[in-house]
C-alpha cells in the first residue's frame, strides 16, 4: 500500500473513532445530568455516521477491526486529554505505542514481499 493509501486509511480510522466516541460521550453527559436529553439526537446521528464509516473500511474485516482498535485506543486517550482534561500517564502513552506497533505489524504484514 502506498503512503497516500496508508494516510487515507488512517484518516478513515480516526474519523470512525471520533464518531464512535461522540456517539457514546453525549448520552453519558445526559445520563450524568451534565446535559439535556436533546444530546441524544446528535449522539444517534454520530453513531449512524460511525456505522456508515465502518462500511468504507477495506476488506478482511478481522484485520481492519484489529487495526481500528489501536487507532481507537490512541484517539480515546487523546479524548481523555483534550475533552476530559486528564493528562495521560506514561503507561497510557506506552500502551498506545504498543497498540499502534501491533496494528502496524498486522497491517504491514499482509503486504507482498
Amino acid at each position: 500500500m502506498e503512503w497516500t493509501g496508508v494516510a487515507r486509511t488512517f484518516g478513515l480510522f480516526f474519523a470512525t473513532a471520533i464518531a464512535e466516541l461522540v456517539g457514546c460521550y453525549l448520552p453519558l453527559l445526559w445520563l450524568t445530568g451534565k446535559g439535556g436529553i436533546w444530546l441524544l439526537l446528535p449522539a444517534a446521528l454520530s453513531l449512524v455516521i460511525f456505522v456508515w464509516l465502518l462500511t468504507l473500511h477495506p476488506a478482511a474485516s478481522g484485520r481492519v477491526y484489529a487495526t481500528y482498535g489501536a487507532i481507537y485506543i490512541a484517539t480515546a486517550l487523546g479524548w481523555l486529554w483534550l475533552v476530559d482534561g486528564v493528562s495521560p500517564s506514561w503507561t497510557d502513552a506506552a500502551g498506545v505505542g504498543l497498540a499502534l506497533c501491533g496494528a502496524g505489524v498486522i497491517a504491514l504484514g499482509q503486504r507482498p514481499v
